[in-house]
């Protein structure tokens, strides 16, 4: 029962609002498929050959709750509790968010996409041929390249690095290294010659969050992309055709270019994402009298 001074209408929407989050946590939980999740810890947990008290020991839970999660019983367990049990297995989840069938796809990729249009023609403007979204598999590394661009009379390769966002750096470095070392065994095999000199460029969204992370980590991305400015562009016309480029196919360099996201639009320091949703401009008395006007009529 409620105390004289409390308002039973205020407590009923504190209770609705505790259960709604609970729900919704639960629905989260209720999406997994619950019994493959309770196979892969059980398979997981054998191969370090455990127990379920140690499993439980190490992700600080109970023994009842490890057995329940590997039948397929988890619904009622917070993501927390998984999570824990799968850190302790040396394992990670992703969650997956589907939604409209494919459409959650289109709408993620649409920046990425625009940027790579953008970027392949003005390769293309300045003289190299271009393959987009090149997938490979080499020596046990998967990935995709953004885009592959040469200039075979020079035999000059370009590894294009697309972001829409700078989120990891070493991610990035690490990932853009990978596919310049096996750039030349990818074109020797989708364009057909040999002894490729290589070449990367990383193209970031020109908004100033971009420029404030570049300029927090200024001493590793200077090295790894030295080339900037007016010096990477003149690099990509040609003008400066060993700048970025090594005499063998390693990598000695790199350039770091910055793309408007809105095409034909010029970036700046003061520039934010087109994508920022702001609140709506309050209205001014006279712009309220129109309205209400507009109305009675």
């Amino acid at each position: 029962m409620p105390g004289r001074d409390e308002d039973p209408g205020a407590l009923a929407v504190a209770c609705a609002t505790q259960v709604s989050r609970w729900e919704a946590r639960q629905a989260i939980v209720r999406s997994v498929n619950l019994v493959r999740l309770g196979l892969t810890v059980r398979q997981l947990r054998r191969h370090l050959h455990w127990r379920q008290t140690d499993l439980a020991r190490r992700a600080s839970i109970s023994q009842q709750a490890v057995s329940r999660l590997e039948r397929g019983h988890a619904g009622r367990m917070s993501l927390d509790r998984i999570q824990r049990v799968l850190h302790a297995l040396g394992a990670d989840a992703e969650m997956v968010v589907r939604w409209r069938g494919g459409s959650l796809d289109r709408l993620l990729d649409e920046r990425h996409a625009t940027m790579l249009g953008q970027m392949a023609a003005r390769l293309a403007t300045d003289g190299w041929e271009t393959l987009p979204e090149v997938s490979y598999s080499e020596f046990g590394e998967r990935g995709s390249i953004d885009v592959l661009a040469w200039r075979l009379a020079e035999r000059v390769l370009l590894i294009v690095e697309i972001k829409t966002e700078l989120v990891s750096i070493e991610a990035t470095l690490r990932k853009h290294d990978e596919k310049s070392r096996l750039a030349p065994t990818i074109a020797t095999a989708r364009i057909g010659h040999k002894a490729w000199r290589v070449g990367r460029l990383l193209v970031l969204p020109d908004t100033g969050a971009t420029r404030r992370r570049i300029k927090n980590h200024a001493l590793v991305l200077d090295r790894a992309y030295p080339l900037r400015g007016q010096a990477a562009r003149d690099w990509l016309r040609g003008t400066r055709p060993d700048a970025a480029v090594s005499s063998t196919a390693s990598i000695s360099s790199g350039a770091l270019i910055l793309l408007p996201l809105t095409p034909g639009a010029g970036g700046g320091r003061g520039r934010v994402s087109p994508h920022r949703v702001r609140r709506p401009a309050a209205c001014s008395s006279r712009d309220r009298s129109r309205r209400q006007a507009r109305r009675e009529t």
